[in-house]
């Protein structure tokens, strides 16, 4: 069983990049029956060429084991279509404006998909001059709390990180604020637009 690269992710790329098999093997300091056999699935490439790999194709080691490229074509960088990743692991939060690989504690994160706020989730958003005040009705126990608060608009991001045994609420600036993120542990990602 192929564990962490398919010899189809290497077939295609170095094809993509012109290569023969004997080429890369030069590049890798192994044999073009080596590459032969990573690409028809008869044996994988040792841990320790990962990295040599990815650099003769000029990917990273991420990309090279997800089979993906990672390209930035977001070049609006609109805050509105940012992504948000949580490690269920320790509960960190990383957030992209475009597409990526994200992985950690070697776990490969997926991004966070938006709900509207449903009846257990609610949220209340008042206006106090250039601010908004931003009140979550959640418990925020050591087991179910809310981790995160965000206010975006087309330029930024605004994020309060929260923690149990506090308080669901956020102030953030007006600024064209257009979406209000908030992270629920057990329940997910919600959104209400503003």
């Amino acid at each position: 069983m192929n564990q962490y690269v398919t010899g189809a992710v290497i077939k295609e790329l170095r094809e993509k990049h012109k290569l023969t098999q004997l080429e890369l093997a030069d590049k890798l300091n192994v044999s073009d029956k080596t590459i032969s056999k990573w690409e028809t699935g008869k044996g994988y490439p040792d841990i320790t060429l990962l990295e040599p790999i990815a650099e003769a194709f000029g990917v990273s080691v991420t990309e090279l084991i997800s089979g993906k490229a990672i390209s930035n074509v977001n070049v609006s960088a609109n805050m509105l279509r940012s992504k948000f990743y949580v490690c269920p692991v320790c509960g960190n939060i990383i957030y992209s404006m475009g597409e990526a690989v994200i992985q950690c504690h070697g776990v490969q994160l997926l991004p966070c998909q938006a709900e509207e706020a449903d009846e257990m989730h609610q949220i209340s958003i008042e206006r106090d001059a250039d601010e908004f005040y931003v009140h979550i009705d959640h418990e925020m126990t050591k087991k179910h709390y809310i981790t995160f608060i965000a206010a975006l608009s087309g330029d930024r991001l605004q994020l309060t990180k929260l923690y149990p045994e506090g308080s669901a609420e956020a102030r953030f600036k007006v600024n064209g604020v257009r979406k209000i993120l908030y992270y629920c542990n057990r329940d997910g990602l919600f959104q209400m637009k503003v």
